[in-house]
């Protein structure tokens, strides 16, 4: 029943979301299972550079794993012919991956699962399952977008966020090393988790937000960071708009993130579980070497000088 009266909640926004078409999933493994309900596989090839977040779920659902390497251009090196059985998984790592490639790779291939965690302001391309996770790109403690022409019929719980909202208030008003615990904890959360509409009140900010501005700025601050760091950078990296993060490969990348801590310039080691999987091999490289610097809406071109100003010297005096 509805309630009358009382104290006042947060507001309520009216304005669009981008990619309001799609289906509206808590968390990126909420969209892999819901595909993977519908798709009735049995083997998966996926990229040697993956989160183990995604590996885990295509073992829940017991389907065989082959891996497949990338190289420095962030591209997959895969030739392979595939069953109709069997899905192709590719990342859009940074924005590196093309709509063009993705759609050479659809004519080929039946089953196809797009990965753009990294690259929200991509447009799908039509008829490939592709999903888009919120809350890498904005302060939202859950969200995701899947869009795909499969059939599933399930009725799902909406999410219901509750305390894990509070990393990211504490954060808006405090230090971010006073709430990391809390941030651990909304990742971890979603681990095992069944499948998932996205919470009201992730849907409600996401109309709140200005996409073009959010864009403009991510794109203003990876061109700054190009200018900055691409005599150091070992990837070959081609411009995007709204991009994720600027990726610095440089030999003791994982060294320099350790130093920057201390300086209270925070840059993750993503995906680490590839630098233990993977020994002696590039992607495991990558996943030690690769400074993902941050772009996002946060940040004027005057925080970019002054965080980029830190990096160089932490670089520089080696």
């Amino acid at each position: 029943m509805k309630e009358y009266g009382g104290y006042i909640e947060l507001e309520y926004f009216n304005g669009n979301i981008l990619h309001s078409d799609g289906t509206f999933l808590n968390s990126g493994r909420s969209c892999i299972a819901y595909l993977l309900e519908s798709m009735k596989l049995k083997r998966v090839y996926l990229p040697f550079f993956i989160c183990d977040s995604v590996i885990n779920v295509f073992k829940r659902y017991e389907i065989d794993i082959v891996f497949y390497n990338i190289n420095l251009d962030l591209q997959p090196m895969f030739e392979n012919d595939i069953n109709d059985d069997e899905c192709f998984y590719l990342v859009n790592l940074y924005g590196q991956l093309s709509n063009e490639t993705i759609r050479e790779y659809s004519k080929k291939i039946k089953n196809i699962i797009v990965d753009n965690t990294q690259d929200y302001f991509a447009n799908p391309v039509e008829g490939v399952n592709t999903f888009y996770i919120c809350r890498k790109y904005f302060g939202v403690p859950d969200g995701a977008i899947l869009f795909t022409n499969l059939e599933n019929s399930s009725q799902y719980t909406r999410d219901i966020v509750g305390d894990r909202m509070r990393f990211l208030i504490g954060r808006f008003e405090e230090n971010a090393s006073e709430y990391y615990e809390g941030y651990k904890y909304s990742n971890e959360y979603f681990e095992n988790k069944p499948i998932m509409r996205m919470s009201l009140i992730t849907e409600n900010f996401l109309r709140g937000i200005d996409y073009e501005e959010v864009k403009g700025r991510r794109t203003e601050n990876w061109n700054y960071a190009v200018k900055r760091f691409s005599k150091y950078n070992k990837l070959k990296l081609k411009d995007i708009k709204g991009p994720f993060a600027y990726p610095l490969m440089i030999d003791n990348g994982l060294n320099y993130k350790k130093v920057l801590v201390s300086k209270k310039v925070y840059i993750p080691t993503l995906w680490p579980n590839v630098t233990d999987e993977c020994k002696e091999s590039l992607e495991s490289r990558m996943a030690s070497d690769i400074m993902p610097i941050p772009i996002d809406q946060r940040y004027s071109l005057e925080d970019m000088a002054n965080m980029c100003d830190i990096i160089e010297r932490v670089i520089c005096e080696g």
